[in-house]
């Protein structure tokens, strides 16, 4: 494979990835705007269905579809099938890496007093648990299959075109969690900290797609990763402890 080739794909990635986030914000600020201006409250739960259904699930999922039909590429091409007991085990695989890799992640920045940057969807749900409940139930059916399909089934598969799963995977994980910025609230660094910390479970989603070539495997391990994490902060929050 040639450097033009590689930088191509390289760059048709990262471009994939901008365009998915910006067609995201530009459908939920035109939906937020028509619903105000309808006189509907905006409550954070409404707004964040709004975000979830138009960015991750029209936007990212409009982009990969466009791109398909730009390539003439069939829907195999991301690979989607009926998982079998090998996929199922590997989501379970996938499942408990993720949560590990994070754990450990977790516990070095407290060792260390590294102050990572809090997601602002996940603050919403501090002041509000309905809306932990709602993301709860969303990383199954929205976020796991409407970032998986763009990021993993989209940009990672453009990326092994021209490269090896070695360098397409971290790469396609990099990116990924580089769209998050916008995402999290707080100082840059604390920013890239997060970003740092989230590249680990989206590895482990990229290596279950490349073992498994089948797009349900990373959108199952993602959704129930996200939605475990949101549960538990659920607890942390609904759930008086004795002390």
């Amino acid at each position: 494979m040639t450097a033009r080739a590689i930088a191509r794909a390289v760059l048709v990635a990262v471009g994939l990835a901008v365009v998915g986030v910006g067609a995201g914000l530009v459908l939920v600020l035109a939906v937020l705007v028509a619903v105000e201006a309808a006189g509907v409250a905006l409550t954070p739960v409404r707004t964040i269905a709004v975000s979830l259904v138009f960015a991750t699930g029209l936007g990212f999922g409009g982009v990969a579809v466009v791109y398909l039909r730009t390539r003439d590429l069939p829907v195999a091409y991301v690979g989607i099938a009926r998982p079998s007991w090998g996929d199922a085990l590997a989501v379970g695989a996938g499942y408990l890496s993720a949560l590990l890799l994070v754990a450990a992640a977790a516990a070095v920045l407290m060792r260390t007093d590294t102050e990572a940057a809090p997601n602002t969807a996940a603050q919403a749900g501090l002041a509000d648990p309905s809306v932990l409940v709602l993301l709860m139930v969303a990383s199954l059916v929205i976020i796991g299959p409407g970032e998986e399909l763009l990021f993993r089934g989209i940009v990672q598969r453009r990326l092994r075109e021209a490269l090896p799963a070695v360098a397409a995977i971290p790469l396609a994980s990099i990116i990924f969690a580089a769209i998050h910025y916008l995402s999290l609230a707080g100082a840059p660094e604390a920013r890239v900290v997060s970003i740092s910390v989230l590249v680990l479970p989206t590895l482990v989603f990229g290596v279950v797609y490349e073992l498994t070539e089948n797009l349900v495997v990373p959108a199952l391990t993602h959704g129930l990763y996200n939605a475990t994490l949101f549960g538990l902060l659920y607890l942390t929050v609904t759930v008086d402890l004795p002390m």
